[in-house]
């Protein structure tokens, strides 16, 4: 069965999202003082990321609501009972020096480019679709997707089998001729898989030995793509798109 369209996830998939977050989160914290509260700057990013992981997936678990998602950051990082308003503007000055760090992956914009022509590209992300359109947008990239289909949106989350096919319903093509693109190995490859789709795993940085699961193809960069679609599982569709 042919591959007619690709779905991508965004954060540390075509967006940059680690270090970009690094980087605003470096200069947030440098801004608001609160360095020297640790051992290294890094003990402090730990603990940054450490945080966000915990409460975004209290978030794709649906107990919090994005903005309360954000403010649940902010008390958990500082340790400190903080009012809502108060989480708010804290959270706010972290966004602008994050935001001011936004970057695609330099392979990003060359793999959309190249399978443009024949194949169909749309998103599948757990993150907020406001969020997500805003970044897309920002990046330049946002008219290249025919379809941006987020968790808040749709009701559920990856690796929810629900979420790809409701991605897939929407191109109006069965998983079978949807190929996923994702840099978790679970949530997106396996996911992805075990909904009937083509699972791709983007390892940027894992070590070649690495274990692969059955059904799942391993990429180590976005330049793989335009030569591993029609080599493995035949040529793409020309897009309908634009």
């Amino acid at each position: 069965m042919a591959i007619r369209a690709v779905l991508w996830d965004v954060d540390d998939t075509l967006f940059d999202y680690s270090g970009s977050d690094r980087a605003g989160a470096l200069r947030h914290l440098q801004a608001e003082g609160l360095l020297s509260r640790y051992e290294s700057a890094e003990q402090a990013l730990g603990l940054w990321r450490a945080v966000m992981e915990t409460q975004f997936a209290r978030f794709v678990a649906g107990e919090l609501g994005f903005q309360e998602h954000r403010r649940e950051r902010v008390r958990a990082f500082l340790g400190v009972p903080v009012e809502d308003s108060e989480a708010d503007a804290w959270f706010a000055r972290y966004v602008r020096h994050y935001e001011a760090a936004w970057t695609l992956f330099p392979d990003a914009l060359p793999a959309l480019e190249a399978l443009g022509p024949r194949f169909r590209q749309a998103v599948l992300s757990n993150a907020a679709t406001a969020s997500q359109e805003r970044k897309l947008r920002t990046l330049g990239v946002d008219g290249r997707f025919e379809q941006m289909v987020c968790a808040d949106r749709i009701g559920c989350a990856k690796p929810d089998p629900r979420a790809f096919h409701a991605a897939c319903a929407l191109l109006g093509l069965p998983p079978g001729e949807v190929a996923y693109v994702g840099d978790q190995l679970e949530c997106d490859a396996v996911g992805a898989r075990d909904a009937g789709l083509h699972g791709i795993w983007l390892d940027r940085t894992g070590p070649a030995e690495a274990v692969v699961p059955d059904g799942v193809r391993r990429i180590a960069h976005l330049g793989e793509l335009p030569g591993l679609l029609p080599r493995l599982i035949g040529f793409g569709a020309p897009s309908t798109f634009g």
